[in-house]
């Protein structure tokens, strides 16, 4: 297919950072096809065709890697090992959550409130279950388990589809997205009255806010579902190709079992800085 035809597992890895521009042009298409034809569930639509286009493309990259999981020695170079993929995943993400950010704040307002109702909904009813104090461990438990459950579901896709655990990164994606759009948006709206370079400053000021706020944690939580969508890939890739109870075929699930632990353990720094560093910054 064209998209398909855009990148591969050698120029993603050799140059990640084309990625970025591969994550937003991917996005931007998803964006303005699932408004066109499918209005009504373009909220869902977009990330499907979003994760649609990038299947090809990680799919290959899953076996690539699987491949090199039986040649790695030491339980230390697991993620060494795959930091290259990890990279250009994150470029790509980075990708989708410019696009979604920058659609939200240009289309009209009639068009975003159905371009993002799905991810609006989700964001409110998360918002629902953190009541009272902020800095305590209660919400610190929520914010954690909500994020262990995206990471199962991560692993879980890309086992049982192979790249499926890129649709769970683009719905994160498309919500961090709108969060940070709806900060953005709704501030720039109480500088409208301003002028000249200080509305300029005031401009630039929010929208850098709004990206550090959601960025600050949210970095680590993609690192971690980055992680646990490559592990459960390259199990699905191993369950393929490796034959069940040979050496190779329990080395691969050893070392990803490591990953998956390194994945946890992001999602438990990204859940501390949430909770306690987040606020005070921001």
């Amino acid at each position: 297919m064209v998209l398909e035809s855009l990148s591969s597992p050698i120029r993603a890895v050799n140059t990640p950072w084309k990625l970025f521009f591969i994550g937003a042009l991917y996005s931007s298409i998803a964006i303005f096809l699932g408004n066109w034809i499918f209005r009504e569930y373009s909220s869902i639509i977009s990330v499907f065709l979003t994760s649609l286009a990038c299947v090809p493309l990680l799919v290959s990259t899953f076996k690539a890697e699987e491949e090199k999981e039986t040649h790695i020695e030491s339980e230390a170079g697991i993620l060494r090992s795959h930091s290259r993929i990890i990279s250009y995943m994150t470029f790509l993400f980075l990708g989708f959550v410019f696009s979604y950010s920058l659609w939200y704040l240009l289309l009209p307002a009639s068009l975003v409130q159905n371009l993002f109702k799905a991810q609006t909904l989700t964001i409110q009813s998360i918002n629902m279950k953190i009541t009272g104090d902020f800095y305590n461990v209660q919400t610190l438990t929520l914010i954690f388990l909500n994020n262990l459950k995206v990471l199962i579901f991560c692993i879980l896709f890309a086992f049982l589809y192979g790249a499926g655990g890129i649709f769970i990164l683009s719905w994160n994606a498309s919500v961090i997205s709108t969060a940070i759009g709806n900060f953005i948006r709704t501030r720039l709206a109480e500088k409208a009255s301003l002028f000249g370079f200080s509305r300029f400053a005031a401009y630039f000021q929010i929208i850098s806010l709004g990206l550090l706020r959601y960025l600050t944690h949210g970095i680590f939580e993609m690192m971690g579902y980055f992680i646990g969508g490559l592990a459960g890939g390259i199990i699905s890739a191993a369950v393929i190709k490796e034959k069940f109870g040979t050496r190779n075929f329990e080395k691969v699930i050893l070392d990803t079992s490591d990953l998956i632990l390194i994945a946890v353990l992001f999602l438990i720094m990204a859940a501390l800085i949430e909770v306690y560093i987040t606020p005070l910054l921001f």
